[in-house]
């Protein structure tokens, strides 16, 4: 797979079978336009191509409304979703930077510049709602008139659904939000994780007695925040339990910087720089501010207490690292 920050250049631009939108999570309905992709191209002798975006576009127009409330919580990171997309088996990805530039691209302008002259798209395939272009002017019966003038083939995906309702990004945002991990897994197709290489902290964990493995979060509004139950993947062959906190961390930080911190059950070994991936499996409370280091430190001891409660809930599965040695 390659990925492109931008249209490809000139050597680069081979003719493909192309999808566009922001595919955060990339649910089941993505999927579907994925694999839909991947029988048409294979069909054409294309490469399949997607282009998504970075910022996500409403989260452009918060900042550019002074705002930022109004942009989308993030479900997945860049690179969760160029995982996703990964495994979907696309051979190629442009992120896009959505700026004022592109937001200011006529539907036309859309359709030469960007899908016949930069990209030299064969076959488009989009869903039933898309809108593309200035003010969101061009709709799918404007994109296949274009197909058929510049020469591509346009086909829009209908609905996916799930139990009578429509699987959306929103759908999954909101199921995050109220720590239903088992509506989201539904939706996605899979349980929701978040990866991230293993980074340096102030070491606080250590000293309270709880040790963190610590991720980055680049976006400042992920789908959920608060303390987890979670498993941890890339430590061992199996999965390791642990809880985790993400968020803020307002009681030791006052920078707004977002983290996911997780101690893993009695584990101790060196795992800075590993890439590592946490599965949230339950909530157990909202991020809070306490008085003093204590009376966070006997929180945190709770929070263990209730995950290591929830692995011995579920039968055979270990309550610690050891256990899985």
């Amino acid at each position: 797979m390659k990925v492109y920050r931008g249209l490809p250049n000139a050597e680069s631009r081979a003719p493909c079978a192309l999808t566009v939108g922001n595919f955060d999570g990339v649910h089941r309905g993505h999927q579907a336009l994925l694999a839909r992709m991947r029988e048409a191209a294979a069909r054409l002798g294309l490469d399949t191509a997607v282009m998504t975006f970075e910022p996500h576009p409403r989260e452009f127009f918060a900042q550019l409304t002074g705002d930022p409330s109004r942009a989308p919580t993030r479900i997945a990171s860049l690179r969760d979703k160029l995982q996703s997309l990964a495994n979907a088996g696309i051979n190629r990805i442009i992120v896009e930077h959505f700026n004022a530039h592109f937001s200011a691209l006529s539907p036309q302008d859309f359709v030469e510049k960007v899908l016949v002259q930069g990209l030299h798209v064969k076959w488009l395939i989009v869903g039933e709602d898309f809108c593309y272009g200035a003010r969101r002017a061009g709709n799918v019966a404007l994109l296949i008139e274009a197909g058929k003038r510049y020469g591509f083939h346009v086909e829009a995906l209908p609905t996916v659904m799930n139990d009578g309702a429509r699987i959306s990004s929103s759908a999954i945002r909101s199921a995050l939000a109220a720590g239903d991990f088992m509506q989201a897994q539904q939706l996605l197709g899979h349980p929701y994780t978040m990866s991230g290489h293993v980074i340096h902290g102030k070491k606080l964990g250590r000293t309270l007695g709880f040790p963190t493995l610590n991720l980055r979060v680049a976006h400042k509004r992920p789908a959920l925040s608060g303390i987890f139950v979670v498993q941890v993947h890339g430590l061992a062959e199996r999965p390791l339990p642990a809880v985790a906190s993400l968020g803020i961390r307002p009681t030791v930080d006052d920078s707004g910087r977002v983290l996911l911190e997780t101690h893993v059950f009695d584990y101790a070994e060196q795992s800075y720089g590993k890439l590592i991936r946490v599965e949230f499996l339950k909530k157990l409370r909202d991020e809070k501010k306490y008085i003093d280091l204590p009376t966070l430190t006997d929180a945190i001891a709770r929070d263990a207490e209730q995950a290591r409660a929830y692995f011995k809930q579920q039968g055979d599965l270990a309550i610690s690292a050891t256990d899985r040695i």
